[in-house]
């Protein structure tokens, strides 16, 4: 699966647009780690927990976009982009969506 944030694929022709699709999480950190990261943004610094909550985040709304795209036939996803919001204070939802399309080979 090709997924780009470009609205176009250098060197593919879309044949065909299978629609918008997403991947989507909301996660949320266990009471102890929250107080940790409360505290330890009192005295500023990198929030490794956060931070690799986030990223293993990003990487499962990734996996859920593919999987969304290939459920309706496409092979690439267009125009991918992340949004991210806090909900209630104390889960995050991320979430990925894209354009996805069939491309194929530009015969140049």
């Amino acid at each position: 699966m090709i997924i780009v944030t470009t609205n176009d694929l250098p060197g593919y022709d879309v044949v065909a647009v299978q629609g918008e699709v997403f991947g989507l999480t909301v996660r949320s950190r266990n009471a102890f780690s929250q107080m940790g990261a409360g505290f330890k943004s009192m005295i500023g610094g990198e929030l490794k927990g956060m931070t690799r909550n986030l990223e293993q985040s990003r990487s499962e709304v990734m996996s859920r976009l593919a999987a969304a795209a290939e459920e309706r036939g496409a092979n690439a996803v267009l125009a991918a982009r992340f949004d991210t919001s806090e909900m209630g204070g104390v889960w995050t939802e991320i979430c990925a969506y894209g354009t996805a399309v069939r491309v194929v080979p530009r015969a140049d």
